[in-house]
Order: structure tokens, then C-alpha cells, then sequence
């Protein structure tokens, strides 16, 4: 059968892909930590479960309005002029999806023209330059830098700023690194915004996992940015809500409907159940994702002092999010290479730096979203296995 030629455009997630060649290892019998996966191993908090139960009981079992139920929008407006200082929201900015992904993909979809230029993060979350490539726009990458804590160049951002650029991507806290924009950073990119009349998309999809006094700030907050941003955020990583498949964007209400309207024609509407969950997970209890919070950056410790006690490794210690992104040139291996090594001789899963883009050469993803049992088990290998590699070296010199 023929398969379309803009199907040839479209990429993938790698971390997916890693997760099936261990399962097929552990099928065989190996035993493999897995580090590869951004999914918090924590159960969704009872209060969130109960929620979804009664929702059932209740009749949430119909098709729902295509932007989401309106308790529900009015509950997410809510929670953003909570958490997101200064800024005031309303029902009609918000649509809820099934993910937060279709936000993105929706989002580009209504607001891209084939040939209008994307400056996005790199290394960054893959499916951004997925998408830019799949309508026919054109990806421009945007460097970060490990010296500046994995964040990039306000003029670097600049130059890359041309007639054609319709669109910025800003990710923060960020997945690969952990990194997260300063408040300084932040306001320069409104201030670009405005200069070039750009239309900021902002993946905050990590803005609760935060660490060590560090502060997460939307680029909402600034004067005039809720005009021209799409806002991106879900339940998945603060509430352990992956399986739920539970997101939300907020922006100008022209754009919701647009984005509405394409749901319409894709998936309908989000399940209407696991939206009242989600009114419970926002306006509930918040004890049990502060202390999800609490045990991340006790693992996150625990993975970067080990890691920099490794030969040929050097590891930052991220602000936020559950990731980290070694630096390994000093093991002279190339990114793919250390990641299949540690998958198929320590039985480590994790990310090669490249499944981010090609500024993420040098660099691997582990996910620390595992227990503290689990990441030293992994330390111990990858400490084991890239010794050996420095051992082996040193014979063939020798």
C-alpha cells in the first residue's frame, strides 16, 4: 500500500524505541535497570483514583464538549492563576487533551505555514522538530550550552532570528537536562518576542519539579506574552498521571478554537472521567506530589554524585525536572555507541544525547524517575562497565 511522502517527515520519540529492545532483553532473561523512560514510577495518589471511580459512578462515561468540560477548563484557569503570578485566565483559553502532546501538534498545525521558520531548543524533546518538519516548516536549532547551566545565548537566540521566523519554542524546566531559564532569560525572549512579533510556545510540562530554591517562570508573566503564547502543561509528571493521558494548553482564544476544532477531527474529546481527576488532582491535596518532588531531588543527588565518580563522566547538577545529562567524551565513546554499550553489557537502559538533536553529541539521558535502590544498582554497573572499557584501553596501549 502507498504511504504518503510526509510521512518520510515525520520522527519519533527514541525513549519508546529503547524501552522495546529492553523488554525484549529482559524477555531473554537479562535483568536491566530502566533509566530510559521520562514516567515517574510512583502510583497516581488515591485521591486522584478516587475521583476517576466516583466520575464513573456518576455517568462520566459520554462524550464531552471537544475543548474539555467546562468544570474542567474553569479548574486548569484556576490552577494557572495560582501557580503563574500575575496572570489572569479564563475557560475559553484553555483546551484539554488526551496528552499534553496534541497541544503541540495541534498548536503548530493551526498557526504554521509551510516554509515558516521554528527556532527550537537542542538538544530538546524530539517531537518539537517532528512536528516543525511534518507541516513543512523549517526547524532552526537553538544550542544549549553545559556552561551556562544548559541554557542558551539570549544573541545566539537572535541571530538565529530571521523575516521567515514565525515561532520560538522555549522548554522550561527542560527535558533533556534538567536546565531551567532564569527569570533574566525569560524576560529577554519577551522582549525578542515582541521586537520580531514571534509566537512563543512554552512546554512547562515540568514547572512544578523544581529544586534548591529555584523558581519556575512562565513567559505569561511578562506584559503583552498572553497574546502571542501557547502554553503547555499536563498532569503526567507532577501527579504520576502517565497511563491517563490527561493535558492542557492555554492561549488566545482564536487559537483554542482552532485547536478545538482540529481535536474535533482527530480524537473527539478527552475522556471525560479522567478530566474530573484531573479537577481532583488540581484542587485536591497537594501533599502527595510535593513529597514525589521531595524524593526526585533525593535521587537526582544520588545519581549525579555517582555518576561523577565515574571515569570519563561529568554530570551537572540540574535544577529541575527528573533528568540528567552527562557529559561522557571523556570516555572517547560517541553518545550511541555508550548508550547501546550500557544497554547491552551493564543492562543499563538510557538515551543516547543524539535522540535530542545533534547538539546532544557528548551526552547521554538517564531518568531518575526510579527508586534510589534501582539507581545505585545502575551506578554499580555503569561504574563496572566503563572501567572495563578504561582497563581494556589501557592493555591495547600497553
Amino acid at each position: 500500500m502507498h504511504i504518503a511522502q510526509r510521512m518520510s517527515r515525520l520522527g519519533t520519540e527514541t525513549a519508546f524505541e529503547v524501552l522495546v529492545k529492553a523488554r525484549k532483553l529482559e524477555a531473554e532473561g537479562r535483568d536491566i535497570v530502566h533509566l530510559e523512560i521520562g514516567e515517574p514510577d510512583f502510583d497516581t495518589p488515591q485521591n486522584i483514583v478516587d475521583a476517576a471511580t466516583e466520575a464513573l459512578r456518576d455517568g462520566f462515561t459520554h462524550y464531552g464538549p471537544a475543548a474539555g468540560l467546562p468544570q474542567a477548563r474553569e479548574a486548569v484557569a484556576e490552577y494557572i492563576e495560582r501557580t503563574r503570578p500575575g496572570v489572569s485566565c479564563s475557560a475559553d483559553e484553555i483546551v484539554i487533551t488526551p496528552g499534553a502532546k496534541p497541544i503541540m501538534f495541534y498548536a503548530m498545525m493551526a498557526t504554521l505555514d509551510e516554509g515558516d521558520e521554528v527556532i527550537y531548543p537542542n538538544p530538546g524533546f524530539p517531537i518539537y522538530e517532528s512536528v516543525i518538519n511534518f507541516l513543512g516548516a523549517k526547524p532552526v536549532a537553538l544550542p544549549l550550552q553545559e556552561s551556562k547551566e544548559f541554557r542558551f545565548d539570549l544573541d545566539d537566540l537572535e541571530a538565529r532570528i530571521s523575516k521567515r521566523t514565525r515561532m520560538l519554542i522555549i522548554n522550561t524546566p527542560q527535558n533533556p537536562t534538567g536546565g531551567i531559564l532564569t527569570r533574566e532569560d525569560v524576560e529577554g525572549i519577551a522582549r525578542l518576542a515582541h521586537e520580531h512579533n514571534l509566537i512563543v510556545f512554552s512546554d512547562e510540562i515540568y514547572s512544578r519539579i523544581t529544586y534548591d530554591g529555584f523558581q519556575h517562570t512562565s513567559i505569561l508573566e511578562f506584559p503583552g506574552m498572553k497574546e502571542r503564547t501557547i502554553m503547555l502543561d499536563g498532569f503526567s509528571k507532577t501527579y504520576a498521571m502517565t497511563g491517563w493521558r490527561l493535558g492542557y494548553g492555554m492561549m488566545p482564544a482564536s487559537i483554542a478554537s482552532m485547536v478545538a476544532k482540529l481535536q474535533t477531527n482527530c480524537t473527539s474529546c478527552t475522556s471525560s472521567f479522567t478530566q474530573v481527576a484531573g479537577i481532583e488532582a488540581l484542587r485536591g491535596p497537594q501533599e502527595a506530589a510535593d513529597e514525589m518532588i521531595a524524593e526526585f531531588r533525593r535521587r537526582r543527588d544520588a545519581i549525579v554524585d555517582g555518576l561523577n565518580r565515574i571515569p570519563g563522566f561529568r554530570c551537572h547538577r540540574p535544577h529541575g525536572a527528573f533528568y540528567v545529562f552527562p557529559n561522557i567524551e571523556g570516555t572517547g565513546y560517541s553518545s550511541q555507541r555508550m548508550a547501546d554499550y550500557l544497554l547491552y553489557e551493564a543492562g543499563v537502559a538510557c538515551l543516547s544525547g543524539t535522540a535530542f538533536g545533534q547538539f546532544g553529541e557528548g551526552y547521554i539521558r538517564f531518568s531518575y524517575a526510579n527508586s534510589i535502590d534501582n539507581i545505585n544498582r545502575a551506578l554499580d554497573r555503569i561504574n563496572d562497565a566503563v572501567s572495563k572499557l578504561v582497563r581494556d584501553e589501557a592493555r591495547i596501549e600497553g
